[in-house]
């Protein structure tokens, strides 16, 4: 007949007093009280192990941090487990295991695992301006919460500052990329589900507003300000190059010169600079490979053709180009981005295949297949395109100094 243990009283157990020896008391089901002699008193669940059927045992704690009833709760829930064939211990370790992952999963580190993967379809300049606008306004206050206990709460509060400014474009693009980060943990299965989905929902909508550009007729008056503006001749040189290449601001200010093959008038721009993250190839007109030949003296011995004044291993600032107009008066009138839409608007004024014109703005569709072939079949009627682009703004100079006249500096005659 097997023996039966008697159950242990909570006055057994406060009041069992050290010996010579390590000794332990018997509550059954496995589950003892081992006193040691310094007066320690540990709780044991000794068991076997499933398949291997080895003896080992379990600790749930020192009385009396854990009772006699919070001891017996931890045995049953471990009997539990073994009854499924599964290790009290190992459940244990494991479950450890993933607390510290989700604890040392911060939002900033997932954060950066997210961005790892936006790089590959997105530009150099717009992943390290996503990770700025985290680091100003996110990361202060939520970097290094574990990703898991993140509320829509906390991400509303922590945004609402931005909200109360009117920098409502700031807080839709930041509403996104929290977004952007909670999906990834999703996917990535670190955590269950999006807690962040409808925040944007709780700030009012930016309205939107386009770049401020000139018309077509107002060409003219740029082109005479520019000449006349008290600027860095780089600055000037770089609004120049912008103007004829229509590219981006960020695009025009990275120019590198081994991206220019001045023998066949070409200028290759490698997807990690371009915001669709594809290749854009620029056929240069004589004007642009003036500007090439007026600034090769002061950069030829950098990797940049428009140098940074501060240090010229790095480009010039994306912004220097809008802060330059801005002090020639065109505040509110014209930024850089907008000459993007001054050319646009000209060459569909005057009847430029609208595919070409798209093509030379290196905008995309969502046919890849039509994108690709695009690129290809539009380079060689982009030439004459840029070619009258170029000398449309050489018209609209006469009578001004021209950087990018066949010649170099110039006065267009009249």
């Amino acid at each position: 007949m097997a023996r039966t243990t008697k159950p242990l009283t909570n006055t057994e157990v406060k009041q069992s007093k050290p010996k010579e020896k390590v000794y332990t008391l018997s509550d059954g089901g496995g589950l003892q009280l081992r006193v040691k002699p310094n007066g320690s008193k540990l709780w044991l669940l000794d068991y076997c192990r499933p398949y291997t059927k080895k003896r080992t045992s379990l600790s749930f704690g020192a009385y009396p941090d854990v009772s006699l009833a919070g001891a017996r709760k931890k045995r049953t829930d471990a009997k539990e487990l073994l009854a499924q064939d599964i290790d009290p211990q190992e459940h244990r370790e494991d479950d450890r295991r993933a607390k510290k992952t989700a604890h040392n999963n911060t939002l900033k580190h997932i954060a950066s695992l997210w961005l790892d993967v936006k790089k590959s379809s997105v530009s150099a300049n717009h992943a390290t301006d996503s990770w700025r606008s985290l680091e100003l306004h996110i990361f202060p206050s939520l970097g290094e919460i574990p990703i898991h206990k993140i509320t829509a709460i906390k991400a509303i509060d922590t945004i609402k500052p931005i909200a109360a400014k009117g920098s409502l474009e700031t807080v839709k693009r930041l509403c996104q990329r929290m977004n952007e980060i909670m999906i990834h943990a999703v996917n990535t299965g670190i955590i269950d589900a999006n807690p962040l989905a409808g925040i944007s929902k709780a700030f009012k909508h930016p309205t939107k507003q386009h770049l401020p550009t000139l018309k077509p007729d107002q060409l003219k008056v740029l082109l005479h300000t520019l000449s006349t503006a008290s600027i860095k001749y780089t600055t000037r040189s770089l609004i120049e190059w912008q103007l004829h290449t229509m590219v981006r601001p960020s695009e025009a200010a990275g120019t590198r010169w081994d991206e220019i093959d001045l023998e066949a008038g070409l200028w290759s721009i490698p997807a990690e600079r371009m915001k669709q993250n594809k290749d854009h190839v620029i056929p240069l007109s004589a004007q642009c490979l003036a500007i090439l030949e007026l600034m090769k003296p002061i950069s030829g011995c950098s990797k940049f053709v428009f140098p940074s004044d501060r240090d010229p291993r790095k480009h010039a600032n994306s912004q220097t180009a809008n802060t330059a107009l801005k002090r020639m008066g065109f505040d509110k009138q014209l930024v850089a981005h907008g000459m993007r839409s001054l050319a646009s608007t000209t060459l569909n004024e005057e009847g430029f295949d609208a595919d070409a014109i798209e093509a030379a703005l290196a905008h995309t569709g969502g046919n890849e297949v039509r994108n690709a072939y695009n690129r290809a079949n539009y380079l060689e009627r982009r030439r004459p395109l840029m070619i009258w682009w170029s000398e449309r703004i050489e018209k609209a100079a006469t009578g001004n100094m021209s950087l990018a006249g066949n010649k170099g500096l110039k006065v267009v005659g009249k």
